[in-house]
């Protein structure tokens, strides 16, 4: 089932592309990841709109979109992190904005690297496309630190006030 985003949390990327004054190629080469990681899962048979969410130049991005699935049981709406860190989707059910896409990527990835640094399989978990090796989850650990710490200075209202269950 397909959850709704809060779109009045997000600005469209053609919006946000023509007002961006500052750094305009990072912020299209940080889209067009965050595009060309979606399109190439084979449930994806396209997008259909993008969204920001969140664009730290150089740092971290969190895109929405909304895309075309080629099964039925794939959702439409999805959040897309790219940045300095691995890319990974997520759906918005429990993500309603770009803060608790955030704040779901950190906890997702934060169990990626606590398996990897016991030793356990990560089959289960976030799908990343990074070796499940102690040397990328230290590399990983210290940049999710740096997100949250991100996360928590500017966006607490939001993920106070935010319920992933609405």
């Amino acid at each position: 089932m397909t959850i709704e985003p809060d779109l009045s949390t997000v600005d469209e990327w053609d919006d946000v592309i023509r007002d961006y004054p500052e750094d305009r190629e990072t912020a299209r080469s940080m889209y067009r990841r965050a595009r060309r990681f979606l399109e190439s899962f084979t449930w994806c048979q396209g997008i259909e709109k993008g969204y920001v969410g969140i664009l730290q130049s150089h740092i971290v991005g969190v895109f929405l979109f909304k895309i075309r699935p080629a099964k039925p049981d794939v959702d439409e709406w999805l959040w897309v992190v790219v940045g300095d860190l691995p890319s990974a989707y997520l759906v918005c059910e429990g993500n309603p904005n770009p803060a608790t896409a955030l704040e779901g990527y950190i906890h997702e990835m934060s169990r990626w690297v606590d398996a990897v640094e016991n030793g356990q399989p990560v089959a289960g978990l976030i799908p990343t496309r990074v070796d499940p090796t102690p040397k990328y989850a230290a590399m990983l650990k210290s940049r999710l630190k740096v997100l949250d710490k991100y996360l928590r200075s500017n966006f607490a209202e939001v993920l106070k006030n935010s319920d992933p269950f609405e």
